[in-house]
């Protein structure tokens, strides 16, 4: 399914590179081992235009894309890392090729000995197994159980989540377990929400994988399911411990879906980084064709605009409603059809 496209050449915008790092409060201690290892992670500024076309600069930790392409065939590559800032709430996006396949990025981030993995049929045949692997592999202590819900936004309701209490409760899990969300945004959505309700709140993982989960309802928490009245009208804020975004999963997400996704992509754009906008008018066609360059830096300047947004704005009292753009008439237009 996969195609290829011609190299592109990727146009960054201008940084900064302060000669010393300290170690962001919120990161976990590996972070360190992966700024030692890639010098090229650095804390740099985000350009941001506002709306007097005024250019602003804002303190982040990211990592240059090179750390995707350029990492040697003979060692794993290092991931991309993005912060959500919330002060003790913050937590890292992972982003990169085959992170799947390096079980520290997610066995750092569970806490207890119990994992439930929460998944859809349609993910659960591709990519399960791996991530049972990549929580336990090497560390015998944690046992994993795995709910598989039916697929679709139609399931996204209290019947549907209710299956994943039952699972919970079946598995005795205690407050230390951790939730992971396997699938896209209806499943990272529904584990979201039910992960804040068990046992009033336990930790979890988001593991998106597709497009429109990796660029936007992955990060940020919120989290809820849908009510017959309306979308998305019961659910909760409540954070993840990390989001990790393994690109090789959509190498198995149907044309569609991609295009689905992109459209979330443009619209950061559209709203509020006009480089991004203009980078996207020349590399359209390389992301139509999935080239692994382009989608690695169109997601990671994607997480790093969301990241930016929810730090200024988390309950959305107002800045954050700006990433709603097409949404209102979205939803409107599928309720209408169905």
């Amino acid at each position: 399914m996969t195609s290829t496209a011609n190299t592109i050449s990727l146009s960054l915008p201008t940084t900064h590179n302060p000669s010393s790092l300290s170690k962001p409060k919120s990161l976990p201690d590996f972070y360190l081992r992966f700024r030692n290892q890639n010098p090229k992670l650095t804390r740099v500024g985000i350009s941001v235009t506002s709306p007097n076309n005024r250019i602003r600069t804002l303190s982040t930790i990211r990592a240059s894309t090179a750390s995707v392409m350029e990492a040697s065939s003979k060692e794993k590559a290092l991931p991309t890392i993005v912060e959500v800032d919330l002060g003790n709430r913050s937590y890292p996006i992972y982003i990169g090729s085959g992170l799947l396949d390096q079980p520290e990025l997610l066995q750092r981030h569970v806490h207890g000995k119990r994992v439930l993995v929460v998944t859809n049929s349609t993910v659960a045949p591709l990519y399960l197994d791996k991530v049972v692997d990549a929580l336990t592999r090497g560390n015998p202590n944690v046992s994993v159980d795995s709910v598989i819900l039916p697929d679709g936004e139609k399931y996204k309701n209290m019947e549907t989540l209710m299956k994943v209490f039952d699972k919970a409760i079946e598995s005795r899990l205690d407050r230390r377990c951790t939730f992971v969300a396997l699938g896209g945004g209806v499943i990272g959505d529904m584990c979201g929400f039910a992960a804040a309700s068990f046992l009033r709140g336990v930790n979890f993982i988001q593991i998106p994988t597709t497009v429109m989960a990796q660029v936007d309802s992955s990060v940020g928490g919120k989290t809820g399911i849908n009510h017959p009245l309306g979308k998305n009208l019961i659910g909760a804020f409540y954070q993840p411990q990390c989001v990790l975004i393994d690109t090789d999963t959509l190498n198995t997400l149907p044309d569609r879906e991609l295009a689905s996704g992109l459209a979330e992509v443009i619209k950061y754009g559209l709203i509020r980084d006009a480089v991004f906008f203009e980078w996207q008018e020349k590399n359209m066609a390389a992301l139509m064709a999935r080239d692994p360059s382009a989608m690695a830096y169109a997601i990671k300047r994607s997480c790093e605009n969301k990241a930016e947004v929810v730090s200024l704005d988390e309950k959305e009292s107002g800045l954050r409603a700006t990433l709603n753009l097409g949404h209102t008439f979205g939803h409107v237009s599928s309720r209408l059809r169905n």
